[in-house]
């Protein structure tokens, strides 16, 4: 026999007490908190000093032109490419195939990881032009840019692809086997970063920026998924392991 509200074996009774949490809840919530008061951190300093680069910053940049030869700076104007543009958005949508279940589920899901990465660099544009930050000189200059520089625009995208895919790629084919895959994302999204600062176009700190603000949004995405995407939840929890595939 069962008792009323809880069964041993089935759990909560459908409509009565609270949602069952994630076990990755209160991880998750101190990453977005540690990320997010590291982020303001580093803006309000940017906004205090009326975006003037802290000295660190100035002997980054000063070093960074002084070798940013060939064909090192041929490369970096590779890798940065691939940081903006439709690069990031093809990455979102490969993220949602590979995290949904079924036709209507893959839609779902594409169409949340697309949403994630536009709120992300609509979330950045909006403090970039608040904090209005200058770049450092043009005559410095070895890539394209535009606009203010902070947060940089590629760090932040990039970063937000390669954490939309990881979780794809983790949905899909479990954790042990996404590790792999997960550290040549944040290499990737790294070394992105890292370009700009190397060609000239921002200051270490927009990089810094650009990173932390993609944390934190990646990590109150998580927080929302089992909301948004349902069908990727059973009544027991998201497996730890994942299957092999989306069924």
């Amino acid at each position: 026999m069962t008792g009323p509200g809880r069964d041993a074996e089935t759990g909560p009774e459908r409509g009565t007490g609270p949602v069952p949490r994630h076990p990755g809840t209160r991880p998750l919530l101190a990453f977005a908190a540690l990320c997010a008061t590291l982020f303001t951190a580093v803006a309000v300093t940017v906004a205090v000093r009326h975006g003037a680069p802290l000295a660190p910053e100035q002997a980054v940049h000063r070093w960074a032109l002084a070798h940013r030869g060939e064909p090192l700076r041929s490369t970096a104007g590779a890798l940065t490419a691939t940081g903006t543009g439709p690069v990031p958005y093809l990455m979102a949508v490969l993220a949602g195939l590979l995290a949904g279940r079924g036709a209507r589920g893959r839609l779902r899901a594409v169409a949340c990881a697309v949403a994630v990465l536009a709120v992300g660099q609509a979330v950045r544009y909006g403090l970039m032009e608040l904090l209005a930050r200058p770049r450092p000189t043009t005559a410095d200059w070895a890539g394209r840019a535009s606009g203010y520089a902070f947060p940089s625009g590629h760090a932040t995208t990039s970063a937000l692809a390669a954490g939309l895919l990881a979780w794809g790629i983790a949905r899909y084919a479990g954790r042990g086997p996404a590790r792999t895959w997960c550290a040549v994302l944040a290499l990737w999204a790294v070394a992105v970063g890292l370009t700009r600062v190397w060609l000239g176009v921002h200051w270490p700190g927009d990089v810094l920026g650009g990173w932390l603000l993609a944390g934190t949004v990646l990590s109150l995405a998580l927080l929302l998924e089992r909301y948004v995407l349902p069908d990727r939840y059973a009544a027991d929890g998201l497996p730890e392991s994942g299957g092999a595939g989306p069924a």
